[in-house]
């Protein structure tokens, strides 16, 4: 092993590394050829194609250059023909003159299509004297005067076609409303009113006759104080012997219960008066309070009214989620607080939204638990001070919302709130579903407060305002009829 030789062994792997770098060298190189000729290839295919693509583009533009000169050469000899027919050349045309000018002028050429089409026009006439042009256009002027005199007048009888249709479809609307309103009202009609119907059958008007009706009045939810009213113009009218059959009977009552609605009538509320204008709605839970002011906001909506509501009732969460649907409805903002905090913050925070937003109308809700608890009041009479503190003269309206199937519970509710903030008017809720809808006279008589609102439906229509000639008919529908049938 001393003998051996590692010269050799050393020679043999620098040969066989060298012999290795050779080999890579010329396979780096074949590929790097061939890779060369594929891209001459290649460019080879596209030249021609940019070369296609490039005659392709100039014969696009020659075709627009071309297209543009016409239309161009078409204006100018369209001018040239018009200034000619108003003698306004210097030179004079003679008529193969004029017939070329006008040919240019109504040429079209055929490729020009992104370019808008010339209106058609006449042939230009021979050119004439300025005095003739200007006679002929003053005899032209005066023709289309009385053309658009005549659709004028005929504009006017589409007019006068058009309001009768208005006042067909307004005349239909009325009676659609008075129908919904008889309909809802055929609950309380099936009530004393049918009770007072059964009394005049095969019977005589006498002083027996009296105490039958006012029994049932005395039973009917209108209130003590109305019933008395009711009865004693009856016993007047019976003494001057003027009640001597059941339809006068009928007639008087009607004309008592008009007589009762409309003293305590008012104008509807101008809620465009005031910037904002605050309406303040209470009432008990239950009486339909929130579900209200959602109607009422979606009719002032689509009357083009900016609203804003205020979810006054922190004391309970369902009532806040309420108005925040009902918001969604009618698509008007919302102002909410925590659930149980101080609602005069929560209103006065509205307030002040309403102020920055300029809104219109500002609707405030309020808490609604039962009446007979004191504290409940205090909130109320708070909230009250709150508002006027924030907006001179606010609230501009207290509407009281209560429940027509309570009855003269609904009095009594009405007398409560009334002392404890000033009520200026009361919204009567679901008529549609109670016999007891005579409480309405109670309210206007005894309270002395105007019904502004009625509820007969689900529907946002169905709120509607309180028309006392239109109830009373309601009220009353068929009762004549139903006496003669009994005669």
């Amino acid at each position: 092993m001393k003998n051996f030789d590692w010269s050799a062994v050393v020679f043999a792997v620098l040969a066989l590394g060298l012999l290795y770098l050779v080999a890579s060298a010329i396979k780096r190189m074949r590929q790097k050829g061939k890779s060369s000729s594929s891209d001459d290839a290649d460019d080879k295919k596209k030249k021609p194609t940019k070369r296609s693509g490039d005659s392709a583009a100039s014969s696009a533009e020659a075709r627009r250059e071309a297209r543009a000169a016409a239309q161009k050469a078409r204006h100018a000899a369209r001018a040239r023909a018009k200034a000619a027919a108003r003698g306004e050349l210097d030179e004079d045309l003679d008529d193969d003159e004029l017939a070329a000018l006008a040919e240019a002028a109504g040429e079209v050429d055929a490729d020009d299509d992104e370019v808008e089409e010339p209106v058609e026009e006449k042939p230009a006439p021979r050119a004439r004297s300025k005095s003739k042009t200007k006679a002929k256009t003053k005899t032209k002027t005066k023709a289309k005067a009385k053309g658009a005199d005549e659709d004028e007048g005929d504009d006017e009888g589409d007019g006068d076609e058009g309001e009768e249709e208005k006042g067909e479809k307004k005349e239909i609307d009325v009676e659609e409303e008075q129908r919904r309103l008889t309909d809802g009202l055929s609950k309380t009609r099936g009530g004393f009113i049918a009770r007072l119907g059964k009394l005049f059958k095969g019977k005589q008007l006498d002083e027996a006759l009296l105490d039958e009706i006012e029994e049932v009045l005395f039973t009917a939810d209108i209130g003590v104080r109305t019933a008395q009213s009711m009865i004693d113009t009856l016993r007047k009218e019976l003494s001057k012997k003027q009640l001597n059959d059941p339809e006068k009977v009928w007639a008087k009552l009607r004309e008592r219960s008009t007589e009762i609605l409309e003293s305590q009538r008012r104008d509807s509320i101008d809620f465009g008066g005031k910037s904002p204008f605050v309406l303040l709605v209470v009432g008990v839970n239950g009486a339909g309070k929130t579900t209200t002011i959602g109607k009422l906001a979606a009719r002032l909506k689509a009357e083009g009214n900016s609203l804003l509501l205020a979810a006054g009732d922190t004391f309970r969460a369902a009532a806040v989620e309420q108005l925040a649907i009902w918001a969604e409805r009618a698509d008007v903002p919302i102002v909410k607080g925590k659930e149980g905090a101080d609602p005069a913050s929560v209103i006065v925070n509205a307030l002040k939204q309403a102020k920055h937003d300029k809104v219109d109308i500002v609707i405030a809700d309020t808490a609604g638990r039962l009446q007979t608890k004191t504290n409940l009041m205090e909130e109320l009479q708070k909230i009250h001070r709150a508002i006027g503190k924030h907006v001179e003269g606010a609230p501009h309206e207290t509407l009281l919302v209560v429940d027509a199937t309570t009855g003269q519970n609904a009095i009594s509710q009405a007398k409560l709130f009334s002392e404890a903030v000033q009520v200026s008017g009361v919204v009567l809720t679901k008529l549609d579903g109670t016999a007891k809808g005579g409480v309405v006279l109670g309210i206007s008589h005894e309270l002395e407060l105007p019904v502004r609102f009625v509820g007969i439906g689900e529907g946002v229509e169905d709120l509607r305002e309180f028309e006392p000639s239109a109830f009373v008919g309601a009220l009353f529908a068929d009762s004549s009829d139903d006496q003669r049938a009994s005669a």
